[in-house]
């Protein structure tokens, strides 16, 4: 073994070389940084980069705040009319005078009302949308007016038409219905065998607004209604009930809940205090129901 440690002058110096490369490049390896920033020259380049950034950040600005679509002021909700920098208080007058049973057919009648500011009522305004009966009311003939301002005198039972039975003409005299809307009355009658159950059911037809209803029914009743099946809204069983138009497996098992909660319904306009009650049909859903 000791002969393969005896060096010559030569040899020793060699590896001392050799030692002294090797350390030397290890410090260099620690201590000096290689890495290089990239610059660049092209200044202009740089700007345009930096105006597409800007610009990019300005569209998704933009697009993340929240959208304001046409709609009736009449109908504003509390989360509505705050997201449109209403106050409490300017809110709170608006559904006061809703609660009237009153309309706000301006924006100058919202301001009246609500007593918005100036500004806010520049920056909401463009975006009300009325009925097309408000902002573009038809004039009524002269002819009209007259037969029907001497017409005030109500039609008796025996007077009126069978809607059942009522053609397309005949439906066709009524002020407000024309060739679409009095097809579209038959074409609900006939989805049933033997016709409507009641008058209510001329609000299912579409496009029939309740003043003209009420003209129809000046002139037309249900006189042989078709026969249905009434269920006792306090013993019906959940099958029996989502037999009823507009009464899904969801609202049947809250009726049933709210029944029991309350020891049974004392009247059918209880229903509308049941969660999610399809309140706006209630009484077509009464028809299939009695105490």
């Amino acid at each position: 073994m000791i002969s393969h440690f005896q060096f010559s002058n030569k040899q020793r110096n060699g590896i001392f070389l050799l030692l002294l490369i090797i350390i030397s490049l290890q410090c260099i390896y620690w201590f000096v940084d290689f890495s290089k920033d990239v610059v660049l020259d092209n200044n202009e380049e740089l700007n345009a980069f930096r105006k597409e950034l800007d610009s990019l950040r300005l569209v998704e600005i933009e697009n993340r705040k929240p959208k304001i679509y046409p709609f009736n002021p009449n109908y504003i909700t509390d989360y509505k009319g705050y997201t449109l920098g209403m106050s409490n208080n300017e809110i709170d007058r608006l559904h006061q005078f809703r609660a009237t049973n009153k309309w706000v057919n301006s924006a100058k009648e919202f301001q009246n009302v609500t007593r918005v500011s100036d500004s806010l009522l520049a920056a909401i305004s463009p975006y009300f949308k009325f009925p097309e009966w408000v902002t573009n009311p038809k004039p009524k003939s002269q002819g009209y007016s007259n037969v029907y301002s001497t017409a005030t005198k109500p039609k008796t039972y025996a007077q009126k038409v069978d809607l059942n039975t009522a053609t397309a003409s005949q439906l066709k005299k009524v002020y407000g219905v024309g060739e679409k809307l009095s097809e579209r009355i038959i074409k609900e009658r006939n989805k049933f065998k033997n016709g409507f159950v009641a008058d209510i059911e001329l609000t299912e037809v579409w496009g029939l607004s309740p003043e003209v209803i009420e003209r129809i029914k000046n002139d037309f009743t249900v006189k042989t209604p078709r026969a249905i099946k009434t269920f006792n809204v306090n013993t019906a069983t959940r099958d029996e009930l989502v037999t009823i138009p507009y009464v899904d497996y969801e609202i049947a098992h809250r009726i049933i809940e709210t029944r029991t909660l309350r020891d049974g319904f004392i009247s059918l306009e209880d229903l509308t205090k049941v969660e999610d009650f399809p309140t706006n049909k209630i009484e077509i859903i009464k028809l299939y129901l009695h105490l």
